[in-house]
């Protein structure tokens, strides 16, 4: 433990002129007094560390001293490549190893630009969990990361329906999804067919990873697997239909209440507006449920045709607003924005 705090520290040192005892404590996440004493320890060992008195002091490396660690660990490197998801890095217990490989990274750079780090980052970040959610970190997400890392069978037991399951799964992949962590897994040939499959971490009671290490398919493509069962995934609970006509503003709206990719394909596929400037579309969607609270966003830019059951439930929410509002305005008014007034539907 010391001895990785203090090759960081004089990786610390290396890629800045000079830093405070407060500066190196926050960074190491140790006392003053601790960063003193390894100061001290790097001078015994002959890296020359030089100590600054006085109030614009502070710990330099003197000689044009250069350290040979910069080489990058394994897990460093693939650490690395991951650090533009900082919330990720962190929920898979990877965040000290994209630490360490960033400052051994910044040490081997010329010093005009080792605020690289620094600059990108104030420029660039990435929050993967949707608006109005507060992300929860599935507890075993380190230990199946570090299986996925290593290669390693698992056996999980997780939650399907009322019942919990048990699998031997060999672990090809993690996807972070809207803030869901998802596990791309092949089904060990030991308690299944040896298909790929895709479970939601968080349904995850237990894990334990064998000693075991699997034969990986060098043929598996993860992006292009995800992709592949994110489309399946969003067909299939795609399971009834429902007709509505739209008015033009209804149309423009449409994308916000049941999703850009549908209300797309939907108005493709449509045909040309009636004389009123309405067009009749066919959605696919989850459930009449959904589709209710879906299309109840449109209010009166939007009519139900089919199925007769829907059709009646907006009926009786029209009836229902009528006597809440009485007699008012038909709506034929100005204007007065909505879902076709250009806003960000986040509120940005």
């Amino acid at each position: 433990m010391r001895a990785a705090r203090l090759i960081k520290m004089v990786l610390l040192l290396q890629s800045r002129p000079s830093m405070t005892a407060a500066e190196l404590a926050r960074e190491l996440e140790v006392s003053e007094r601790t960063v003193t004493r390894d100061a001290q320890a790097l001078s015994e060992a002959g890296v020359p560390v030089y100590a600054e008195r006085g109030r614009a002091g502070g710990y330099r490396l003197i000689g044009g001293y250069r350290t040979r660690l910069t080489g990058l660990a394994r897990g460093e490197a693939e650490a690395l490549f991951l650090s533009g998801v900082p919330g990720a890095l962190r929920e898979m217990g990877l965040e000290d190893a994209a630490s360490a490989a960033r400052l051994k990274v910044s040490a081997a750079l010329l010093p005009s630009v080792r605020d690289a780090s620094r600059t990108a980052a104030q420029r660039f970040h990435l929050d993967a969990p949707n608006w109005f959610r507060e992300p929860e970190t599935p507890k075993v997400l380190p230990a199946v990361a570090d299986a996925v890392w290593d290669d390693r069978t698992v056996t999980a037991r997780y939650r399907r329906g009322e019942e919990e399951v048990v699998r031997e799964l060999e672990p090809y992949g993690l996807v972070l999804k809207a803030g869901v962590w998802y596990l791309c897994a092949r089904v060990a040939r030991a308690s299944g067919d040896g298909s790929f499959r895709v479970y939601r971490i968080d349904r995850f009671t237990a894990v334990e990873a064998g000693e075991e290490r699997f034969a990986r398919d060098d043929g598996f493509d993860l992006p292009a697997f995800w992709a592949e069962r994110a489309e399946q995934f969003a067909r299939s609970i795609l399971r009834t239909r429902v007709v509505v006509r739209l008015s033009a503003r209804g149309a423009r709206g449409l994308p916000y209440a049941v999703g850009a990719p549908t209300a797309r394909e939907a108005l493709e596929a449509a045909d040309a507006p009636d004389a009123d400037g309405w067009v009749t579309v066919t959605l696919p969607v989850e459930s009449e449920e959904v589709a209710h609270a879906q299309l109840r966003g449109l209010g009166p830019e939007v009519e139900v045709l089919a199925p007769e059951t829907l059709r009646e439930r907006c009926a009786r929410d029209a009836r229902r607003l009528a006597g809440l509002y009485g007699d008012g305005p038909d709506g034929d008014g100005p204007d007065d924005g909505g879902p076709d007034d250009g806003a960000d539907p986040a509120g940005t």
